[in-house]
């Protein structure tokens, strides 16, 4: 969230009430709020940093069309992720009916630690190292089926709870639980101890990147 925040109220109904009536103030710090939990839910699903940015862009646009309709009946972070995910899935199926293909993930590629190691020689070596294990574990991540990448964005990086989980994803608890011990199982077998030290940074999203998606989306709201 950037210092430069608007001083708006931090009550969720209260940011939900302003925007419906059209305060731009309150729907920016909606987005800094959400962003990088909504960046990182995008990314997970498409697997492509400008794609998850410009689903992020339309499932803010419509979040501000739409808000109006939201009840309170589940949390407004679950309501904005099930927008972004509807915006993700309706990409993947045109680019499936493009290709005329199912989009297909691949396991067995490999990252290039050593030339990755030598464009960053200059850092030191703690960081470096911290670095490549957070490149192979979004490589990684990428290589999962797009139900357990979801899952595991969710519970491991952003740290949601099991429930929150299922509600930003309309999926049962059980099926959370399910897909993130898989998960995490197949992510162990190729990166063993070094995980938990790389999974709180995967697909970082703040600064330069977090102000440019609320400048896009305020440029095409309409007066």
């Amino acid at each position: 969230m950037s210092k430069t925040e608007p001083p708006v109220a931090t009550d969720e109904a209260s940011i939900v009430r302003r925007v419906a009536a059209g305060d731009r103030s309150a729907f920016e710090l909606l987005m800094r709020r959400y962003n990088r939990r909504l960046y990182r839910l995008a990314r997970a699903a498409l697997r492509d940093q400008t794609e998850a940015e410009d689903a992020l862009q339309e499932a803010y646009l419509s979040a501000y069309r739409l808000i109006g309709q939201f009840r309170g009946e589940a949390a407004l972070s679950s309501w904005l992720s099930r927008l972004v995910l509807n915006e993700c899935l309706g990409r993947l199926r045109r680019s499936a009916r493009r290709h005329n293909l199912v989009p297909i993930v691949s396991s067995d590629s490999a990252i290039d630690i050593n030339a990755m190691a030598s464009r960053d020689s200059d850092l030191p070596d703690k960081v470096l190292g911290r670095a490549q294990m957070r490149a192979l574990l979004e490589h990684k991540l990428d290589a999962l089926p797009e139900s357990f990448r979801v899952v595991f964005v969710l519970r491991s990086v952003e740290e949601l709870s099991v429930q929150e989980t299922a509600q930003s994803l309309g999926i049962p608890e059980e099926t959370v639980r399910s897909r993130h011990f898989r998960a995490r199982s197949l992510l162990r077998e190729s990166l063993a101890q070094e995980l938990d030290l790389a999974e709180r940074d995967v697909f970082e999203f703040g600064g330069a990147p977090c102000d440019r998606i609320v400048a896009k989306v305020l440029a095409r709201l309409t007066y």
